[in-house]
């Protein structure tokens, strides 16, 4: 490492022998660069390497460090850095009521940071950031962070990150599923790290004991695997329900809605015999019920066969304001010469319990019966299947791991069940069961 002033370039030497993936990491020259790998494979050791190395090649600049919450930024992340800067006698000066470092040879600064609050992330430009334990972090403090990489007296812009996978979520889906331009990620080989073999040498074979199947892919073998134990849709498979689908002329189109202002999410989809088909999606950011529904006549002004109406019964209340969302939906096809259109929403809704464990049966059953399938172009709906999940220790449905979550299979839960529950029958007393 090194530095100018004027013409005279300082060098610091720094004891650090990267394994192969570090390496890579290092060397890649992307604007935005993540670092996926198991337990023991180097991620916050790399992470803080990659930082002090910015901050010598953006001489006197602003980068910022951040962790999911501040008890993993000061135990971890922090301790990390202030390790490697100790350990080196790398100068530097911790102001500590500013959580702020300044780094004295180059005279840049790292400040501290938590992410959990992101909309406190808005402000100075940065010249990089990188944060830790990336899949622990709500996409919206990553986005604040892009937005703020923009300083323009950097020498070398950079966003980084580094996370142990956990299942396909968003830092799934924008490095590797959906990368864009810019973007470049650096898988870590397990058992690649000698240096934690050489003092522990039974580490592995110990986590091997201690972990599920399932877990020990995903936090040892660092696979991107899905943790049934708390994923909701656990019977959803891209290979066997995702797959192109056709309008059938002949058969109602079912309109399935769950009401939001943000995102205002429906389905539409069709019955195919005895399972189940999904069209198309319509998701509308900030939207009103008619708002709805004039999406949905752009894409479907006229249906011989009919449109059926599905949602969450919660929508035949009455709004403080005006009729309810049912009575919008009503008087809209009404206006519009939608003459076969017909409403089929009870009274109230079914237990989660009971709804999830039904459209978890129409993905795949017992027996290995596909009932359910989903063009691809539904992209949000199948984001949900991938990613909605359980809290902790728990069978609720965590809406607030991501707000954009769960509404779109939510709509479509309320109209299977509507349409494919086990329906009560009488016993020879009369009594139903």
């Amino acid at each position: 490492m090194g530095r100018t002033r004027g013409r005279e370039i300082w060098n610091r030497g720094i004891a650090y022998h990267p394994l192969p993936s570090q390496a890579r990491f290092h060397q890649s020259t992307a604007r935005f660069k993540g670092f996926s790998g198991p337990i023991g494979s180097g991620k916050s050791q790399a992470l803080c390497q990659e930082a002090i190395r910015l901050s010598y090649q953006n001489v006197g600049r602003l980068g910022l460090i951040g962790a999911p919450t501040y008890p993993m930024l000061r135990d971890a992340t922090q301790a990390t850095l202030h390790g490697i800067l100790d350990n080196n006698r790398i100068p530097y000066e911790y102001i500590k009521a500013e959580n702020l470092m300044v780094m004295r040879d180059t005279g840049s600064r790292i400040l501290l940071r938590s992410v959990d609050e992101f909309e406190r992330l808005r402000g100075t430009n940065l010249a990089w950031f990188g944060l830790d334990e990336l899949t622990y972090t709500q996409e919206e403090a990553w986005l604040r962070l892009e937005g703020r990489l923009r300083d323009p007296k950097a020498t070398h812009l950079c966003g980084f990150g580094v996370w142990t996978p956990k299942g396909y979520d968003w830092v799934h889906r924008r490095f590797i599923s959906e990368a864009v331009d810019g973007y470049e990620v650096i898988l870590a080989e397990p058992f690649e790290n000698q240096h934690i073999l050489e003092r522990i040498p039974d580490f592995y074979e110990r986590l091997r004991k201690s972990y599920d199947e399932r877990f020990f892919q995903q936090e040892v073998l660092g696979e991107y695997i899905n943790i049934q134990a708390h994923r909701v849709y656990c019977a959803f498979d891209h290979e066997a329900n995702v797959k192109e689908q056709t309008l059938n002329w002949r058969e109602p189109v079912l309109w399935t809605l769950d009401f939001n202002v943000e995102p205002m999410s429906s389905l539409i989809a069709q019955k195919d015999g005895d399972g189940l088909k999904v069209l198309d999606e319509i998701v509308l950011e900030r939207a009103t019920t008619m708002d709805a529904c004039e999406a949905f006549r752009s894409r479907f002004p006229y249906h011989p066969a009919g449109v059926r109406v599905y949602g969450d019964a919660s929508g035949h209340r009455m709004q403080t304001t005006g009729p309810s969302d049912y009575d919008v939906v009503n008087e809209f096809f009404r206006r519009n010469g939608y003459d076969n259109a017909l409403i089929v929403v009870p009274k109230s809704n079914p237990s989660v319990r009971e709804r999830v464990s039904l459209l978890n049966a129409m993905l795949k059953n017992f027996a290995g019966d596909v009932r359910l399938q989903i063009h691809p172009r539904c992209k949000e709906l199948i984001k949900d299947f991938d990613e909605v999940m359980y809290k902790e220790n728990s069978q609720q449905i965590d809406k607030a791991r991501d707000p954009k979550r769960s509404h779109l299979s939510d709509a479509l839960g309320y109209l299977v069940w509507r349409e494919f529950a086990p329906r009560p029958v009488k016993r020879e007393q009369g009594r139903m069961v």
